[in-house]
């Protein structure tokens, strides 16, 4: 056998020596670790043996808790330096959680890591002064090598930051919560003013609209009476007429106001033919233009032009911009009115005046409410109100208002709105919208009934029916009255008013409708209730029409002849095919 060569050896040497240093110096970086760990100030590190007894109590733990490790170790257990109703509190919850009895002390700091299950949980320790010190601990089990428990590590770290920012929150939700029932309570108090505003508005529309009724039925039936006026009482009874009217368009106009503010405005958005909708304002707008000297220019409008917008509100719309036009507009003035398509998906109506024209200061306050624009003193009636109401109306229907002015040239007011498709109606509907009744020169006497507890208005409608003889008049001042007449007379067309002593109206119409001898007369409703929502309630109620006070003698004949028309059909087709 060879020997080994001294250079070979003293490699060999060389080599297990480096090898041996390498692996003392591994140690030492560990333990190096080991004992920085240990001695970090930052978090606190607690071994316990199997029973809980403290056996390792770091420098993290010292300066945390207060106390030295010669203190507590093999002492007392963690759950002596924790919070004692947090102890219970966490043995109380585990119990539950997990089925068993655990019981307060060690075992609930422990249970779960002791089954082997992660456990990071919130504590107090309290410290050897006393005070409080809020840690997270996450726990851990320490076995040997036949993976038996020989005790637990807890490492705590520092939870004042994230104790702080919970209460913080907890403080802001709060406060957060506070505001919001500030807030509802200030919405609730908003809604109830809205609605006491409301309310108010349509009690004192109802209370005015009631004497309008008489004074401005009765001046109607003085113009047109017999014998004539003189020309002097036409004048005055001109006077009282347009005062009437303009009265009844501020009411109108304040209580638009309001239903618009207070969110209640009901809109009806469907396909309108703008086409349509300006033939109609034409015919309304003409003989204001005429009396005035106004030249109306109407261009012609594509057919297809349709809108998405309420029927009703847009015309209302149009019909004060048609209405400022000329009333501000110079003598002999123009007015012209063009509808284009601004965009695939917009229309535009524009309505071009030749008056005065607005300075930019004046453009800056134009949609304020009850701002005249220093027309106060004008010759002019106004509210101020108008065009406030049109530009709310305008948006709600999802369109836009604007006005372009040069002063000494005249002003250009233009809405723009949603372009709609036009909607295909059936034969029996288009047949339905061209049919207008036409009352009878020979008709043979028909019989209204009116009940109604205002001796005025009774008066009224008295007079106007004398006007026309196929036409008798009964009369009730109270529903129970009406509801037996009914019953007795079964007349061709009911008039009732909605307030009534006793029986409402809608009462009063739901026990004739209930009844089969007069399911079938048509009721017309008439009232000084005449908000929107007033009229809608009217009609779903079932009234043939919703009439509103004052009574205009022109709508009132058309509606009366529409319920004579429907009244006439109804007894056709109740007639026995079998005795004809």
């Amino acid at each position: 056998m060879s020997e080994i060569s001294p250079a070979l050896a003293d490699a060999v040497d060389e080599a297990t020596g480096s090898h041996e240093m390498q692996r003392q110096q591994a140690l030492l970086k560990t333990g190096a670790l080991q004992n920085a760990i240990l001695t970090s100030a930052n978090f606190s590190i607690i071994a316990t043996d199997e029973k809980g007894i403290i056996q390792l109590f770091n420098i993290g733990a010292e300066r945390m808790l207060g106390y030295t490790a010669a203190d507590v170790m093999n002492k007392i257990t963690p759950a002596e330096i924790s919070d004692p109703q947090e102890v219970i509190a966490r043995a109380e919850a585990l119990s539950v959680e997990l089925g068993t009895p655990i019981t307060p002390g060690f075992e609930a700091l422990v249970f779960k890591a002791s089954r082997g299950m992660e456990d990071i949980y919130e504590l107090t320790y309290i410290l050897k002064d006393g005070s409080r010190f809020p840690v997270l601990v996450s726990v851990t089990a320490l076995r040997d090598a036949q993976d038996r428990i020989i005790g637990y590590l807890l490492i705590g770290t520092d939870n004042t930051a994230r104790k702080q920012v919970e209460a913080e929150r907890a403080q802001l939700y709060k406060v957060l919560q506070d505001k919001n029932a500030e807030l509802e309570s200030a919405k609730a108090a908003a809604e109830k003013a809205n609605l006491a505003k409301s309310n108010f508005l349509s009690s004192m529309s109802h209370e005015l609209r009631t004497p309008l009724n008489a004074i401005l039925g009765f001046a109607q039936l003085l113009e047109t009476g017999a014998p004539p006026p003189t020309a002097s009482q036409i004048v005055r009874l001109h006077q009282i007429i347009k005062a009437g009217w303009y009265l009844l368009d501020l009411i109108n106009e304040i209580l638009d106001l309001a239903v618009i503010e207070s969110g209640k405005l009901s809109l009806s958005l469907e396909p309108i033919s703008l086409s349509d909708v300006l033939l109609e304002c034409q015919a309304m707008i003409e003989p204001q233009a005429q009396q005035r000297g106004i030249k109306l220019i109407f261009a012609k409008v594509d057919p297809n032009c349709f809108a998405h917008a309420d029927h009703t509100r847009i015309k209302q719309a149009l019909i004060n911009l048609l209405s400022n036009a000329i009333k501000y507009n110079r003598a002999h003035g123009l007015v012209e009115v063009k509808c284009i398509a601004t965009s695939t998906e917009h229309l535009r109506v524009s309505i071009r005046d030749s008056g005065a024209g607005l300075s930019a200061d004046k453009l800056a306050q134009l949609f304020q409410p009850f701002n005249r624009l220093g027309q106060e003193t004008g010759i002019e009636e106004g509210t101020g109100i108008g065009l406030v109401v049109t530009k709310q109306l305008v948006e709600l229907m999802g369109g836009t208002i604007g006005v372009e002015s040069t002063v000494g040239e005249g002003s250009e007011f233009w809405i723009e709105l949603i372009r709609d498709v036009m909607p295909i109606l059936s034969p029996e509907h288009a047949m339905a919208a061209e049919y207008r009744p036409m009352a009878a020169e020979n008709a043979a006497m028909r019989t209204l009934l009116y009940v109604e507890d205002n001796p005025a208005n009774l008066m009224l409608v008295e007079q106007i029916i004398e006007g026309h003889p196929h036409v008798r008049m009964l009369s009730a001042r109270d529903a129970t009255l009406g509801i037996a007449l009914a019953r007795a007379h079964l007349p061709h067309v009911i008039l009732m008013d909605i307030n009534l002593p006793g029986i409402s109206g809608v009462q009063a119409l739901k026990i004739l409708s209930d009844d089969p001898a007069t399911a079938h007369i048509p009721v017309l409703a008439i009232s000084a209730n005449a908000m929107p929502r007033d009229i809608e309630k009217g009609l779903a109620a079932g009234f043939f029409r919703y009439l509103t006070k004052p009574i205009k003698v022109n709508e009132f004949m058309n509606a009366l002849e529409s319920a004579l028309t429907r009244a006439d059909e109804e007894r056709v087709g109740a007639i026995d095919p079998a005795i004809l």
